[in-house]
């Protein structure tokens, strides 16, 4: 659980205010968007990829904070994994990538991106906050926090302590409607951050030869969960060949379908 010894509430609050952390003076950051999902492998650090990557290609300046720490895939994502952040005893210097994208995560400033992080709780919430106030982060609209999957320390420690404006949940169209992703939203609002929709990763394939959409689930219990949940759906990414290459060789250029898509969810989030 995050440190809230100083906290004069004791822990025992669901205010982001209480607990919030002061920013660099260096920095001045617009709108800090979260991308949460309620377990592993459902593409969380991919779509966090995609989002960047289109509001960069809007003009917008993006950062990405990888608070997946051990997870992190973000800079093989970016295509900067071979790459080191550093520090000047003062800042830590973010890694920018081809695009201009300002990255930060725990594996810039490893020797070996393989090995493992073998940290308890309270030390991985400080490093990520740390990511937060010593990293030079300059000027941002946007800086997207990709977090780990579920609702342990780590997301409560972001969601105590960075003033998120809101949170973009992932998931996948078998997992949607379960009890996983019922817990990452209501933890959400618990902590009295807005859930800004959700994205449907893997939610179709597309023929070849004819271009219709194949879905292998239903849809009509996700319309109700959704609804059940106040929630709005911002988009529904396709189980596709472009997307996987992502996971490879990185986010650059989109196709034009994959474009159209990711703008329809940026617009709805920005």
């Amino acid at each position: 659980m995050a440190d809230c010894n100083s906290c004069p509430s004791n822990g025992n609050c669901n205010s982001q205010e209480t607990c919030s952390i002061k920013n660099n003076p260096n920095n001045k950051i617009n709108k800090i968007i979260g991308v949460m999902s309620g377990k592993g492998g459902v593409g969380k650090s991919t779509v966090t990829a995609l989002i960047a990557n289109e509001l960069n290609k809007m003009g917008y300046k993006v950062g990405i904070l990888d608070a997946d720490i051990t997870g992190p895939s973000i800079p093989r994502l970016m295509g900067v994994k071979d790459i080191k952040a550093y520090s000047d005893g003062s800042n830590i210097y973010p890694v920018v990538n081809s695009n201009n994208i300002k990255i930060m995560s725990i594996n810039l400033m490893m020797a070996d991106e393989n090995e493992p992080v073998i940290w308890r709780g309270p030390m991985v919430g400080e490093v990520v906050k740390q990511f937060y106030t010593d990293v030079l982060w300059e000027e941002l609209d946007y800086l997207l926090i990709d977090m780990p999957p579920g609702t342990g320390d780590v997301a409560l420690t972001v969601m105590q302590s960075i003033p998120i404006s809101g949170v973009v949940m992932v998931s996948i169209p078998q997992d949607l409607v379960s009890m996983i992703v019922s817990k990452a939203v209501n933890m959400a609002k618990k902590m009295n951050i807005d859930v800004l929709g959700v994205v449907e990763n893997m939610s179709y394939i597309q023929c070849p030869d004819c271009s219709k959409k194949i879905k292998l689930f239903d849809g009509e219990d996700t319309d109700k969960f959704l609804e059940d949940m106040n929630l709005s759906l911002l988009g529904e990414l396709p189980m596709s060949k472009e997307i996987v290459d992502i996971t490879h060789k990185g986010v650059n250029e989109t196709s034009e379908e994959l474009d159209s898509i990711l703008k329809g969810i940026v617009n709805k989030v920005k």
